[in-house]
Order: structure tokens, then sequence, then C-alpha cells
């Protein structure tokens, strides 16, 4: 897949999770912090990273840094998802299904955070199983990734649009 180039994209930044962790010595507790960042153009590309330091801000930053790193682009029709797709991650499952225009986003937060960052309107989407952020973020791009628009499928099947859709 062709690696996408974020410096030239004007991208929205979303936090989606921040987790405090410690570490106990003999002097007492160390914090440190993981952001869980998505960013995304509002058009169809979207990317996640996790970034870890001592200080929120800073391991905001490195999130962001990690997400512009591995962007995919989606397939999208209109303002919504081509076709129904159950992306999976580890335990994290999540079920993506269109929805006609004027529904809105019907998702849960993780989901929500990347779904408004692709710049998908009208969905509405389930997450089963795990509800571990990092997971179904994963499971999430995982599905979103997967989708195929029309033109895509009459290319591998030697096909026209017309005769796939009936």
């Amino acid at each position: 897949m062709a690696k996408i180039d974020a410096s030239a994209m004007e991208l929205q930044e979303r936090v989606v999770t921040i987790n405090r962790v410690s570490k106990t010595v003999k002097g007492g507790r160390i914090f440190k912090f993981a952001a869980l960042v998505v960013v995304g153009d509002g058009n169809g590309t979207v990317g996640f990273g996790l970034g870890k330091s001592g200080e929120v801000p800073d391991a905001i930053r490195k999130g962001i840094e990690d997400a512009k790193k591995n962007l995919i682009k989606v397939s999208l029709k209109g303002t919504t998802i081509p076709h129904e797709i159950i992306g999976k991650y580890g335990a994290g499952v999540v079920l993506l299904k269109p929805a006609a225009p004027g529904t809105g986003v019907i998702a849960g937060g993780p989901v929500r955070a990347v779904v408004e960052t692709v710049g998908i309107k009208d969905i509405r989407s389930k997450a089963l199983r795990s509800n571990n952020p990092c997971n179904v973020v994963r499971a999430t791009i995982d599905g979103l990734s997967k989708l195929r628009s029309v033109d895509e499928v009459s290319v591998v099947r030697d096909k026209s649009a017309k005769e796939i859709l009936g």
C-alpha cells in the first residue's frame, strides 16, 4: 500500500483516551501517561497512534506524530460507507453499517472518534466483545481499510459496475 504524506494535508486530531500508569518504587510512585490519538482529514484519510511519556502534552504530541506515520485511505460512498463490514483486532470486534442520509453517527466513544475524523456523517456501529479503546480503534481501522467501492470491485472482477450492482 502506498504511503500517504501527512505534511501536505490539513489533519484534525482527536484524543480518544489518556491512560495513567504507575510504578511503585522505594521513594513512592512514578506516574506515566499513554495517549491514544486519531488523526484524519475529514475526506477519507485516517490514522491512529499511541504516545507514551511522563507528561500528558508530550504523550499527546507523540501520539499525533505516530498517527501521521500510519495513515490509510478509506472508500466512502457519499456521507456513509459502501457496505456493511466487521473489523477485528485482538478481542476487539466492531460492526459498521451504512446508514441513510440524515441518520448521523451512531457509534460509541472510540469508534465515533475514528469515524468522525474520516469524514463519515451517516453510519451505524456496534462495538462487540472488548471495549478496550486501543483494540476498538484498531478494529475500526481494520474494518474501514477492508471497505471496497463498486469501482474497485469491478476492476478486480473484470466486470462493469452495472453488472455487479445487478
